[in-house]
Protein backbone atom coordinates (compact mmCIF):
# COMPACT_ATOMS: atom_id res chain seq x y z
CA UNK A 1 0.00 0.00 0.00
CA UNK A 2 0.89 3.13 -0.93
CA UNK A 3 1.96 6.02 2.29
CA UNK A 4 -0.81 8.26 2.38
CA UNK A 5 1.25 10.71 4.35
CA UNK A 6 4.65 10.33 2.67
CA UNK A 7 4.00 13.64 0.41
CA UNK A 8 5.10 16.42 2.31
CA UNK A 9 5.85 18.89 -0.38
CA UNK A 10 4.27 22.73 -0.37
CA UNK A 11 1.48 22.04 -2.26
CA UNK A 12 0.98 23.09 -5.76
CA UNK A 13 -2.09 23.72 -8.42
CA UNK A 14 -0.85 21.96 -11.64
CA UNK A 15 -3.98 21.00 -14.28
CA UNK A 16 -3.81 18.89 -16.84
CA UNK A 17 -3.64 20.65 -19.96
CA UNK A 18 -5.26 24.33 -19.89
CA UNK A 19 -5.38 26.52 -22.84
CA UNK A 20 -2.61 28.56 -23.58
CA UNK A 21 -4.34 31.77 -24.62
CA UNK A 22 -2.96 35.68 -24.36
CA UNK A 23 -4.32 39.05 -24.74
CA UNK A 24 -3.57 38.35 -28.53
CA UNK A 25 -6.25 36.02 -29.04
CA UNK A 26 -8.94 37.71 -26.55
CA UNK A 27 -8.31 40.91 -28.65
CA UNK A 28 -8.72 39.14 -31.92
CA UNK A 29 -12.10 37.58 -30.53
CA UNK A 30 -13.34 41.02 -30.37
CA UNK A 31 -12.36 42.32 -33.37
CA UNK A 32 -14.40 39.51 -35.46
CA UNK A 33 -17.72 40.14 -32.68
CA UNK A 34 -17.30 43.63 -33.88
CA UNK A 35 -16.71 42.93 -36.76
CA UNK A 36 -20.38 42.22 -37.28
CA UNK A 37 -19.73 39.01 -39.03
CA UNK A 38 -19.39 36.18 -36.31
CA UNK A 39 -19.98 32.72 -38.38
CA UNK A 40 -18.25 31.26 -41.35
CA UNK A 41 -16.41 33.87 -43.42
CA UNK A 42 -13.43 35.52 -44.13
CA UNK A 43 -11.73 34.84 -41.04
CA UNK A 44 -12.41 30.58 -41.31
CA UNK A 45 -11.08 31.29 -45.07
CA UNK A 46 -7.64 32.63 -44.36
CA UNK A 47 -7.79 30.07 -41.56
CA UNK A 48 -7.91 27.41 -44.11
CA UNK A 49 -5.55 29.07 -46.40
CA UNK A 50 -3.10 29.79 -43.39
CA UNK A 51 -3.24 25.75 -42.48
CA UNK A 52 -2.70 25.01 -45.84
CA UNK A 53 0.47 26.83 -46.25
CA UNK A 54 1.21 25.51 -42.59
CA UNK A 55 1.61 22.02 -43.86
CA UNK A 56 2.06 22.36 -47.42
CA UNK A 57 -1.43 21.20 -48.97
CA UNK A 58 -3.18 22.72 -51.43
CA UNK A 59 -6.11 23.15 -49.13
CA UNK A 60 -7.31 22.76 -45.95
CA UNK A 61 -11.33 22.48 -44.83
CA UNK A 62 -12.32 23.64 -41.04
CA UNK A 63 -14.71 22.48 -39.29
CA UNK A 64 -16.27 22.18 -35.68
CA UNK A 65 -14.26 19.37 -35.10
CA UNK A 66 -11.99 16.92 -36.04
CA UNK A 67 -14.90 13.64 -35.48
CA UNK A 68 -16.85 15.91 -38.22
CA UNK A 69 -13.89 15.72 -40.57
CA UNK A 70 -13.54 12.17 -40.30
CA UNK A 71 -17.28 11.15 -41.06
CA UNK A 72 -17.40 13.48 -43.26
CA UNK A 73 -14.48 12.37 -45.03
CA UNK A 74 -15.88 9.00 -44.91
CA UNK A 75 -19.37 10.14 -45.85
CA UNK A 76 -17.46 12.27 -49.23
CA UNK A 77 -15.43 8.77 -49.98
CA UNK A 78 -18.93 6.78 -50.41
CA UNK A 79 -17.81 4.22 -47.08
CA UNK A 80 -21.33 3.11 -45.18
CA UNK A 81 -23.32 -0.22 -44.93
CA UNK A 82 -21.82 -2.83 -46.17
CA UNK A 83 -18.10 -1.87 -46.19
CA UNK A 84 -15.36 -2.12 -43.21
CA UNK A 85 -13.47 0.40 -41.55
CA UNK A 86 -10.00 -0.68 -39.68
CA UNK A 87 -8.95 1.57 -36.48
CA UNK A 88 -6.55 0.63 -33.15
CA UNK A 89 -8.30 -0.59 -30.43
CA UNK A 90 -6.07 1.68 -28.17
CA UNK A 91 -7.54 5.45 -29.10
CA UNK A 92 -10.62 7.69 -28.25
CA UNK A 93 -13.88 6.46 -29.13
CA UNK A 94 -14.57 9.33 -32.01
CA UNK A 95 -11.72 7.55 -34.43
CA UNK A 96 -14.48 4.42 -34.12
CA UNK A 97 -17.48 5.84 -33.66
CA UNK A 98 -17.97 7.66 -36.85
CA UNK A 99 -16.85 4.61 -38.62
CA UNK A 100 -20.90 3.48 -37.28
CA UNK A 101 -22.18 6.75 -38.28
CA UNK A 102 -21.87 5.66 -41.45
CA UNK A 103 -22.94 2.33 -41.15
CA UNK A 104 -20.01 0.82 -41.75
CA UNK A 105 -18.32 -1.85 -39.58
CA UNK A 106 -16.31 -1.17 -36.92
CA UNK A 107 -12.57 -3.55 -37.47
CA UNK A 108 -10.21 -3.05 -34.14
CA UNK A 109 -6.88 -4.07 -34.62
CA UNK A 110 -4.72 -5.00 -30.91
CA UNK A 111 -1.40 -2.70 -30.68
CA UNK A 112 2.06 -4.49 -31.32
CA UNK A 113 3.73 -5.72 -28.03
CA UNK A 114 4.51 -2.65 -25.87
CA UNK A 115 3.50 -0.54 -28.79
CA UNK A 116 0.67 2.42 -28.49
CA UNK A 117 0.34 1.41 -32.41
CA UNK A 118 -1.69 -1.06 -33.44
CA UNK A 119 0.05 -4.34 -34.92
CA UNK A 120 0.89 -3.77 -38.34
CA UNK A 121 0.95 -7.55 -39.15
CA UNK A 122 -2.50 -8.13 -37.68
CA UNK A 123 -3.45 -5.04 -39.71
CA UNK A 124 -2.78 -6.94 -43.02
CA UNK A 125 -4.58 -10.02 -41.36
CA UNK A 126 -8.04 -7.48 -40.80
CA UNK A 127 -8.20 -6.30 -44.52
CA UNK A 128 -11.11 -8.25 -46.62
CA UNK A 129 -12.86 -7.40 -49.61
CA UNK A 130 -15.20 -4.93 -47.89
CA UNK A 131 -12.21 -2.95 -46.27
CA UNK A 132 -12.38 0.65 -47.60
CA UNK A 133 -10.17 2.69 -45.19
CA UNK A 134 -7.72 2.14 -42.26
CA UNK A 135 -7.67 4.76 -39.49
CA UNK A 136 -4.28 4.95 -37.99
CA UNK A 137 -4.17 7.25 -34.72
CA UNK A 138 -0.95 9.73 -34.28
CA UNK A 139 -1.30 8.96 -30.70
CA UNK A 140 0.43 11.57 -28.66
CA UNK A 141 0.78 13.64 -31.30
CA UNK A 142 3.71 11.03 -32.76
CA UNK A 143 3.21 10.46 -36.44
CA UNK A 144 3.15 6.34 -37.38
CA UNK A 145 4.90 4.33 -39.16
CA UNK A 146 3.16 5.16 -42.31
CA UNK A 147 5.65 3.33 -44.97
CA UNK A 148 4.48 0.16 -43.33
CA UNK A 149 0.86 0.87 -43.29
CA UNK A 150 1.32 1.51 -47.30
CA UNK A 151 3.02 -1.59 -47.66
CA UNK A 152 0.44 -3.28 -46.01
CA UNK A 153 -2.39 -1.63 -48.60
CA UNK A 154 0.03 -2.30 -51.10
CA UNK A 155 0.39 -5.82 -50.30
CA UNK A 156 -3.49 -6.39 -50.08
CA UNK A 157 -4.63 -4.20 -53.20
CA UNK A 158 -5.72 -6.96 -55.03
CA UNK A 159 -8.45 -7.35 -52.75
CA UNK A 160 -9.49 -3.91 -52.69
CA UNK A 161 -13.17 -3.05 -54.66
CA UNK A 162 -14.48 0.37 -55.34
CA UNK A 163 -17.60 1.47 -55.22
CA UNK A 164 -17.57 4.46 -56.81
CA UNK A 165 -15.72 6.57 -58.97
CA UNK A 166 -13.36 8.27 -56.25
CA UNK A 167 -12.81 5.10 -54.07
CA UNK A 168 -11.68 3.92 -57.88
CA UNK A 169 -9.09 6.66 -58.10
CA UNK A 170 -6.91 5.54 -55.25
CA UNK A 171 -7.89 1.83 -56.32
CA UNK A 172 -6.63 0.62 -52.75
CA UNK A 173 -7.64 1.44 -49.55
CA UNK A 174 -7.59 4.23 -48.63
CA UNK A 175 -5.56 5.96 -45.39
CA UNK A 176 -7.20 8.62 -43.40
CA UNK A 177 -5.67 9.44 -39.95
CA UNK A 178 -6.68 10.74 -36.82
CA UNK A 179 -4.16 13.29 -36.33
CA UNK A 180 -6.17 15.14 -33.52
CA UNK A 181 -3.07 15.46 -31.27
CA UNK A 182 -0.63 15.32 -33.97
CA UNK A 183 -0.69 18.76 -35.80
CA UNK A 184 2.95 20.22 -36.65
CA UNK A 185 4.65 17.05 -35.96
CA UNK A 186 7.12 15.52 -38.85
CA UNK A 187 8.60 12.41 -40.04
CA UNK A 188 11.05 11.71 -42.06
CA UNK A 189 11.01 15.46 -43.48
CA UNK A 190 7.12 15.11 -44.19
CA UNK A 191 4.66 17.23 -42.08
CA UNK A 192 1.80 15.19 -40.49
CA UNK A 193 -1.27 16.16 -43.32
CA UNK A 194 1.25 15.19 -46.66
CA UNK A 195 1.41 11.37 -45.95
CA UNK A 196 -2.08 9.98 -45.55
CA UNK A 197 -4.48 10.25 -48.05
CA UNK A 198 -6.94 12.42 -45.39
CA UNK A 199 -5.54 13.79 -42.08
CA UNK A 200 -7.76 15.12 -39.68
CA UNK A 201 -6.65 17.76 -36.67
CA UNK A 202 -8.26 18.53 -33.26
CA UNK A 203 -8.87 22.29 -32.37
CA UNK A 204 -10.37 21.08 -29.04
CA UNK A 205 -9.85 23.05 -25.61
CA UNK A 206 -7.15 20.92 -24.62
CA UNK A 207 -5.24 20.62 -27.90
CA UNK A 208 -1.99 22.44 -28.63
CA UNK A 209 -3.41 24.36 -31.21
CA UNK A 210 -7.00 25.41 -30.03
CA UNK A 211 -10.14 27.04 -31.30
CA UNK A 212 -11.84 26.19 -28.50
CA UNK A 213 -13.60 23.72 -30.24
CA UNK A 214 -12.43 22.90 -34.11
CA UNK A 215 -10.74 21.01 -35.93
CA UNK A 216 -9.33 20.48 -40.34
CA UNK A 217 -9.33 17.61 -42.84
CA UNK A 218 -6.07 18.25 -45.42
CA UNK A 219 -5.76 15.66 -48.42
CA UNK A 220 -2.32 14.75 -50.47
CA UNK A 221 -2.25 15.75 -53.67
CA UNK A 222 -3.28 13.02 -56.09
CA UNK A 223 -3.41 12.85 -59.78
CA UNK A 224 -6.85 13.19 -60.88
CA UNK A 225 -8.25 14.56 -57.55
CA UNK A 226 -9.52 17.65 -58.40
CA UNK A 227 -8.98 19.85 -54.78
CA UNK A 228 -11.69 22.77 -55.96
CA UNK A 229 -14.20 19.95 -56.00
CA UNK A 230 -13.77 18.44 -53.65
CA UNK A 231 -12.81 21.45 -51.46
CA UNK A 232 -16.32 21.77 -52.33
CA UNK A 233 -18.20 18.88 -50.67
CA UNK A 234 -17.14 19.36 -47.57
CA UNK A 235 -18.69 22.93 -47.90
CA UNK A 236 -21.87 21.55 -48.84
CA UNK A 237 -21.39 18.38 -46.53
CA UNK A 238 -21.22 20.59 -43.76
CA UNK A 239 -23.34 23.44 -44.86
CA UNK A 240 -27.27 21.16 -44.68
CA UNK A 241 -26.01 20.41 -48.65
CA UNK A 242 -26.65 24.60 -49.65
CA UNK A 243 -25.32 25.29 -52.52
CA UNK A 244 -24.08 28.80 -51.42
CA UNK A 245 -22.85 29.71 -47.50
CA UNK A 246 -24.16 32.63 -45.65
CA UNK A 247 -21.46 34.83 -47.00
CA UNK A 248 -22.15 34.57 -50.47
CA UNK A 249 -25.92 34.70 -49.61
CA UNK A 250 -25.17 38.40 -48.38
CA UNK A 251 -24.26 39.42 -52.01
CA UNK A 252 -26.76 41.98 -53.59
CA UNK A 253 -29.99 39.83 -55.08
CA UNK A 254 -28.06 36.36 -54.12
CA UNK A 255 -30.63 35.06 -51.18
CA UNK A 256 -31.36 32.05 -53.80
CA UNK A 257 -29.71 28.88 -53.23
CA UNK A 258 -30.48 25.17 -53.61
CA UNK A 259 -30.33 22.00 -51.78
CA UNK A 260 -28.11 19.60 -52.92
CA UNK A 261 -28.50 16.52 -50.51
CA UNK A 262 -29.51 16.71 -47.32
CA UNK A 263 -26.23 17.31 -45.17
CA UNK A 264 -25.19 18.24 -41.63
CA UNK A 265 -24.19 21.30 -39.66
CA UNK A 266 -20.51 21.35 -38.58
CA UNK A 267 -18.82 24.16 -39.92
CA UNK A 268 -16.22 26.08 -38.13
CA UNK A 269 -17.08 29.87 -37.14
CA UNK A 270 -15.31 33.31 -37.41
CA UNK A 271 -14.78 33.20 -33.90
CA UNK A 272 -13.15 30.23 -33.65
CA UNK A 273 -10.96 30.64 -36.78
CA UNK A 274 -9.69 34.15 -35.27
CA UNK A 275 -8.75 32.63 -32.10
CA UNK A 276 -6.99 30.08 -34.15
CA UNK A 277 -4.95 32.26 -36.36
CA UNK A 278 -3.40 33.75 -33.43
CA UNK A 279 -2.60 30.61 -32.35
CA UNK A 280 -1.13 29.34 -35.42
CA UNK A 281 0.88 32.61 -35.36
CA UNK A 282 2.33 31.51 -32.28
CA UNK A 283 2.51 27.93 -32.82
CA UNK A 284 6.62 27.19 -33.67
CA UNK A 285 6.96 28.78 -30.11
CA UNK A 286 4.23 26.81 -28.35
CA UNK A 287 5.83 23.08 -29.81
CA UNK A 288 9.80 24.24 -28.89
CA UNK A 289 8.02 25.02 -25.17
CA UNK A 290 6.77 21.53 -24.99
CA UNK A 291 10.04 20.07 -26.50
CA UNK A 292 12.16 21.68 -23.73
CA UNK A 293 9.00 20.24 -20.86
CA UNK A 294 9.20 16.80 -22.75
CA UNK A 295 13.14 16.75 -22.27
CA UNK A 296 12.93 17.68 -18.47
CA UNK A 297 10.07 14.75 -18.04
CA UNK A 298 12.64 12.26 -20.02
CA UNK A 299 15.53 13.30 -17.83
CA UNK A 300 14.55 12.96 -14.89
CA UNK A 301 12.00 9.69 -15.43
CA UNK A 302 13.54 7.23 -17.92
CA UNK A 303 16.82 6.74 -15.88
CA UNK A 304 14.66 5.08 -13.05
CA UNK A 305 12.99 2.83 -15.33
CA UNK A 306 9.79 4.48 -16.18
CA UNK A 307 8.85 3.55 -19.34
CA UNK A 308 7.76 7.03 -21.90
CA UNK A 309 6.67 7.11 -25.07
CA UNK A 310 9.74 9.07 -27.61
CA UNK A 311 8.58 12.30 -28.71
CA UNK A 312 11.86 12.97 -30.50
CA UNK A 313 14.64 11.45 -32.89
CA UNK A 314 16.57 11.71 -36.17
CA UNK A 315 13.80 10.68 -38.41
CA UNK A 316 10.91 12.17 -36.63
CA UNK A 317 9.67 14.97 -34.08
CA UNK A 318 6.00 14.73 -32.62
CA UNK A 319 3.89 17.87 -32.02
CA UNK A 320 4.64 16.89 -27.82
CA UNK A 321 0.72 16.58 -27.25
CA UNK A 322 0.78 14.14 -24.24
CA UNK A 323 3.23 12.96 -22.39
CA UNK A 324 2.67 9.32 -21.24
CA UNK A 325 4.31 6.92 -18.92
CA UNK A 326 4.25 3.64 -18.09
CA UNK A 327 5.41 2.38 -14.50
CA UNK A 328 6.61 -1.55 -14.74
CA UNK A 329 5.40 -3.91 -12.49
CA UNK A 330 2.07 -2.43 -11.50
CA UNK A 331 -1.76 -3.19 -12.60
CA UNK A 332 -4.64 -1.14 -12.79
CA UNK A 333 -5.42 -0.75 -8.95
CA UNK A 334 -2.12 0.30 -8.29
CA UNK A 335 -2.10 2.86 -11.23
CA UNK A 336 -5.27 4.02 -10.01
CA UNK A 337 -4.46 4.67 -6.41
CA UNK A 338 -1.01 6.91 -8.10
CA UNK A 339 -3.66 9.19 -10.24
CA UNK A 340 -5.54 9.75 -6.63
CA UNK A 341 -2.13 10.63 -5.04
CA UNK A 342 -0.93 12.61 -7.52
CA UNK A 343 -4.16 14.72 -7.62
CA UNK A 344 -4.08 15.02 -3.63
CA UNK A 345 -0.63 16.56 -4.10
CA UNK A 346 -2.06 18.88 -6.50
CA UNK A 347 -1.27 17.38 -10.06
CA UNK A 348 -3.98 16.48 -12.83
CA UNK A 349 -3.19 13.15 -14.28
CA UNK A 350 -4.99 11.16 -17.34
CA UNK A 351 -4.35 8.25 -19.12
CA UNK A 352 -4.77 7.64 -22.49
CA UNK A 353 -6.28 5.62 -23.88
CA UNK A 354 -8.95 2.63 -21.57
CA UNK A 355 -8.62 0.23 -25.06
CA UNK A 356 -12.32 1.14 -26.78
CA UNK A 357 -13.59 -2.97 -26.03
CA UNK A 358 -13.34 -2.48 -22.43
CA UNK A 359 -16.48 0.37 -22.76
CA UNK A 360 -20.63 -0.97 -22.64
CA UNK A 361 -20.93 0.48 -26.53
CA UNK A 362 -18.42 -1.55 -28.07
CA UNK A 363 -18.85 -4.50 -25.89
CA UNK A 364 -22.42 -4.30 -27.09
CA UNK A 365 -20.90 -4.32 -30.81
CA UNK A 366 -19.46 -7.57 -29.70
CA UNK A 367 -15.86 -6.46 -28.61
CA UNK A 368 -14.30 -8.22 -26.39
CA UNK A 369 -10.88 -6.81 -24.12
CA UNK A 370 -9.68 -10.39 -24.11
CA UNK A 371 -9.41 -10.29 -28.11
CA UNK A 372 -7.35 -7.23 -27.48
CA UNK A 373 -4.26 -8.34 -24.98
CA UNK A 374 -1.35 -6.01 -25.82
CA UNK A 375 -3.69 -3.02 -25.85
CA UNK A 376 -4.57 -4.05 -22.31
CA UNK A 377 -1.21 -4.13 -20.98
CA UNK A 378 -0.48 -0.91 -22.88
CA UNK A 379 -2.80 0.97 -20.62
CA UNK A 380 -2.94 -0.91 -17.18
CA UNK A 381 0.39 0.79 -16.19
CA UNK A 382 -0.42 4.09 -18.14
CA UNK A 383 -0.28 7.30 -16.82
CA UNK A 384 -0.65 10.77 -18.35
CA UNK A 385 1.39 13.79 -16.63
CA UNK A 386 0.43 17.05 -17.29
CA UNK A 387 2.02 18.57 -20.92
CA UNK A 388 1.27 22.10 -21.30
CA UNK A 389 2.92 25.34 -22.14
CA UNK A 390 2.18 27.39 -18.75
CA UNK A 391 4.04 24.87 -17.10
CA UNK A 392 6.92 26.33 -14.83
CA UNK A 393 10.13 24.30 -14.51
CA UNK A 394 9.54 24.59 -10.44
CA UNK A 395 6.15 22.51 -11.74
CA UNK A 396 8.12 19.85 -13.83
CA UNK A 397 10.21 18.95 -10.58
CA UNK A 398 7.05 19.22 -8.62
CA UNK A 399 4.96 16.42 -10.69
CA UNK A 400 8.40 14.48 -10.91
CA UNK A 401 9.42 14.17 -7.35
CA UNK A 402 5.60 13.08 -6.74
CA UNK A 403 5.67 10.17 -9.30
CA UNK A 404 9.05 8.78 -8.32
CA UNK A 405 8.22 8.84 -4.42
CA UNK A 406 4.82 7.36 -5.65
CA UNK A 407 6.15 4.77 -7.70
CA UNK A 408 8.89 3.98 -5.58
CA UNK A 409 6.09 2.61 -2.77
CA UNK A 410 4.25 0.43 -5.18
CA UNK A 411 7.05 -1.13 -7.28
Amino acid sequence: MINTDMININMRNIPFSPPDITDAEIEEVIKVMKSGWITTGPRTKLFEMKIAEYIGTNKAVCLNSATAAMELTLRILGIGVGDEVITSAYTYTATASIIDHVGAKIVLVDTAVDSFEMDYDKLADAITEKTKAIIPIDLAGKMCDYETIYKVIESKKELFKANNKLQKLFDRVIIMTDAAHAFGAEANGMKCGKVADFTCFSFHAVKNLTTAEGGAVVWRDRSGLDDEWLYKQYMLYSLHGQSKDALAKTQKGSWEYDIIYPAYKCNMTDIMAGFGLIQLNRYDDLMSKRKGIIEKYDNALQPLGIQTIVHYSENFFSSGHLYLTRIPGIGVVERNEIIVRMAEAGIVCNVHYKPLPMFTAYQNLGFDIKDYPNAFSMYENEITLPLHTLLSNDDVEYVCENLIKLTKEVI
